[in-house]
């Protein structure tokens, strides 16, 4: 079958955003160097060695290759992405930072396996609900396996402890279930089930506790659990309507926490202002708009819920981050993709959606 060709409104917007990106990154990692020049050059070879060039050299490349060939090997990557994941728990492989065990170390190159499970997952959820059809609506073929995605998601990811992952998996999942036909009745258990898991998380998890607490009383304790939303809102806050300026944010110096992680959004908005912040968020609004709209018009069942997956994954990651920011949600520790620190998420992002720009050349 050959192709059309591809969305460039779509490819337009993942360039753009990844520009974007980099130059946030590199105006917020000016707080790294001023406290460590060992720090910041470790941190900017990963990003843009593994993140912008080893990610536009897999963008490039699965842009290429047709998007149904992936449906064979849909299970093994899944079990090797699961396999990969779990050595996050292997003493002298796996190793923390922050109490949490996220990353692996193999021969000098570290990374977060968590992105590929990310990816292994959506696969395998977008090849089995294209293959159950209308056997969706039976809780075997729908209902269940999804739990059972979800329930590997908990085992491998929310142990770690990633719950910020754990979300925009679950999303990309949900909206895959959800654009197959999952019963009403069926999303009805779901929702109960999310609830219940929610008060179970927030009464188990001090941290995410914590994390509600300062959703509900931002001010409740300045120096501690509420110092990063209060300097967040600090830094965009002072940004104005223009902003202070490309390289003149002084929050990321010494009061941000995160400047070039979970918090670049916020150092991106006081050098940008209001105009700035709204710049990115309609960037992601039409990235989630167009890809959408790629799966809509895909013309098969299996690029529709890949495409559906991939795209609802980054956008919920993307947003939840902005949200989180600006103290619309409880903070998640999501990044700000294409643009937060993060090689090996960067990597898999821009691969994501190269199958996705791959999906469009087949959309019709």
């Amino acid at each position: 079958m050959r192709g059309s060709s591809f969305d460039k409104i779509f490819i337009g917007i993942v360039l753009t955003l990844l520009v974007t990106g980099i130059f946030a990154f590199w105006s917020a990692s000016l707080g790294i160097l001023a406290k460590s020049e060992a720090i910041f050059f470790n941190m900017i070879s990963s990003q843009f060695l593994l993140g912008v060039c080893g990610g536009l050299v897999s963008f490039i490349i699965l842009a290429l290759i047709p998007y149904k060939k992936w449906k064979k090997f849909a299970l093994p990557i899944l079990v090797f992405s699961a396999i990969t994941t779990a050595l996050v728990f292997v003493s002298g492989i796996g190793f923390e930072h922050g109490g949490a065990k996220r990353w692996i170390h193999i021969l000098g190159f570290s990374f977060q396996p968590s992105e590929f499970l990310k990816f292994g997952i959506i696969l395998y959820a977008a090849a089995w609900y294209s293959f159950v059809k209308t056997r969706v609506e039976n809780w075997r073929y729908g209902l269940l396996p999804f739990i059972v995605f979800i329930g590997l998601a908990t085992t491998l990811v929310l142990t770690q402890p990633d719950t910020g992952t754990f979300i925009v998996l679950s999303a990309g999942v949900f909206a895959i279930y959800f654009s197959a036909g999952a019963p009403f009745k069926h999303i009805v258990v779901l929702a109960f089930i999310a609830l219940v898991s929610v008060v179970l998380l927030v009464s188990m998890r001090p941290y995410i506790k914590d994390r509600v607490m300062t959703f509900i009383n931002p001010s409740s304790d300045p120096l501690g659990s509420s110092y990063q939303i209060q300097q967040s809102l600090v830094a965009i806050g002072s940004g104005g309507l223009t902003g202070r300026g490309y390289g003149q944010s002084v929050q990321k110096f010494n009061f941000l926490p995160e400047p070039v992680g979970d918090s670049i959004f916020a150092v991106w908005s006081e050098e940008f202002g209001f105009i700035g912040s709204v710049f990115i968020v309609l960037l992601f609004l039409i990235f989630t708009m167009r890809g959408l709209r790629i799966a809509n018009k895909s013309n098969d069942n299996f690029g529709k819920f890949l495409a559906t997956g991939f795209v609802v994954m980054i956008s919920v990651g993307s947003f939840l981050n902005i949200a989180a920011l600006t103290g619309i949600v409880p903070l998640t520790g999501v990044p700000l993709i294409f643009v937060s620190q993060g090689g090996t998420a960067l990597l898999f992002a821009l691969a994501e959606v190269g199958i996705v720009a791959n999906i469009s050349r087949f959309s019709s």
